[in-house]
């Protein structure tokens, strides 16, 4: 007989593996259709995660934040999120399709995706906080890192069915996949169908007399140096996740370059999918590693194992290296989530879950596009207008973003030392 925890961590884990299946399935080859098919530059193709992703920030600090903490509905936000963003999508297809020049298309596409994180940021936000309303804090590591590989398995298989679909099975174009409306249809539906187990869940939220509580702490004095200690880790998981993700939509276009590896949109989704191989087994290995260190050490040895993994990339050409490398830094991904949420949870009183989240969650969703737009993409635009060659210009892309982690290490280490001199006889820290 299941426990009621066990029924809602299954029903998390059904809308988690639709939800990274439309990701992998949508996003691991779009890079690509802007870049080779649509004709936008390096720089431009980052646009389509900037954009969105500056919105979806935007919207969940200053609207969805507010309107989670005041009415404190989660379940809520996830449903109507996923639905408008579903139909968002079908639209954006049509009228990306209907543009007189390709170049246009791909800005309408971007312009179409920014729109629909709007919607996103809806359910991004309520899914966040759901998950600290749902779990005991002592049990949220092992949870995320749990979810996050039962969802590996979802995107293994978006990414494949996203990489036949690219060029229809080798029997027309690559780009068709998107140009035809396939994937985009594809992505919506699956959007449609996570809903169904979210509606089973309870709605979330915290209690009236909890949220009335003056102090979650002892002292008012407290919480101020709180709040700093809270900023100061917010800046460390900004330089980690800007450095490690400022590649992260360029990384394909590499691995397609025809002076490099020249990879068929088949063999580009063996590659990618050893990422989410890792993320299924590290996401298992979270709850063995919390037995044997704190979650603040976890994010730490993850972080080192970030950079490794960019320095492969940097200095071999190897396609086992590539294989390689991009396991090791799917492994490390799934940690530094896991255990960077499981820090941000312990710092976060309940009743803010919804702005606080919302800015922890802006130092991973703003990594993804600002981090490719103002770091990766003009360091490799710029290398290639000077006269050097491609390859060497993307490579220079992973070093810089192999430097600005260890930065972001540097201050983690700072935030460790701190954090510990901040807990409390129990072994909990101060809420905010």
């Amino acid at each position: 007989m299941l426990s009621e925890s066990q029924k809602k961590f299954y029903k998390l884990s059904s809308f988690q593996i639709l939800a990274t299946f439309r990701r992998g399935l949508f996003y691991s080859f779009l890079s690509i259709y802007l870049r080779f098919y649509l004709g936008l530059s390096v720089t431009e193709t980052t646009f389509f995660a900037t954009f969105p992703l500056l919105v979806n920030i935007l919207f969940q600090n200053v609207v969805w934040g507010r309107i989670s903490d005041k009415y404190q509905k989660r379940r809520s936000m996830i449903i109507w999120g996923e639905i408008l963003a579903g139909i968002g999508t079908a639209l954006t297809w049509f009228v990306h399709s209907i543009q007189p020049s390709k170049h246009i298309s791909g800005y309408v596409l971007i312009i179409g995706l920014t729109i629909i994180e709007i919607f996103w940021s809806m359910s991004n936000l309520g899914w966040t906080a759901l998950l600290s309303d749902i779990f005991k804090p002592e049990k949220i590591a092992s949870i995320r890192g749990r979810l996050t590989s039962i969802g590996g398995f979802g995107r293994i298989i978006g990414v494949m069915i996203g990489g036949l679909a690219y060029d229809g099975l080798g029997h027309h174009f690559e780009g068709w996949g998107f140009s035809s409306g396939f994937l985009f249809f594809f992505a919506s539906a699956a959007m449609l169908l996570s809903c169904i187990p979210i509606f089973f869940l309870p709605e979330g939220g915290v209690s009236k007399s909890d949220k009335d509580k003056e102090s979650y702490g002892k002292l008012k004095n407290e919480s101020k140096s709180a709040l700093k200690l809270f900023t100061l880790f917010i800046v460390s998981m900004i330089l980690i996740n800007f450095g490690r993700n400022s590649i992260a939509i360029i990384k394909t276009q590499y691995f397609s370059l025809d002076e490099g590896m020249a990879l068929s949109p088949t063999m580009l989704s063996y590659i990618v999918n050893m990422r989410s191989i890792a993320m299924i087994g590290f996401g298992i290995l979270v709850g063995v590693l919390l037995k044997k260190m704190r979650e603040e050490w976890i994010l730490f040895f993850s972080s080192l194992l970030s950079i490794i993994h960019l320095l492969m990339f940097t200095f071999s050409n190897s396609i086992i290296v590539l294989f390689l490398a991009n396991f090791l830094g799917g492994g490390s991904e799934v940690l530094i989530i896991a255990s960077s949420y499981a820090v941000a949870n312990y710092m976060i009183p309940p009743a803010k879950r919804g702005r606080r989240f919302a800015i922890y969650n802006a130092t991973i969703f703003l990594s993804w596009g600002i981090a490719g737009t103002l770091i990766a993409g003009p360091i490799v635009d710029l290398l290639m207008h000077y006269g050097y060659g491609a390859l060497f210009a993307y490579k220079s892309s992973f070093l810089v973003a192999a430097t600005i982690t260890l930065i972001g290490i540097i201050v983690l280490l700072i935030f460790i030392k701190k954090y510990h001199a901040f807990y409390q006889s129990e072994g909990k820290i101060d809420f905010l």
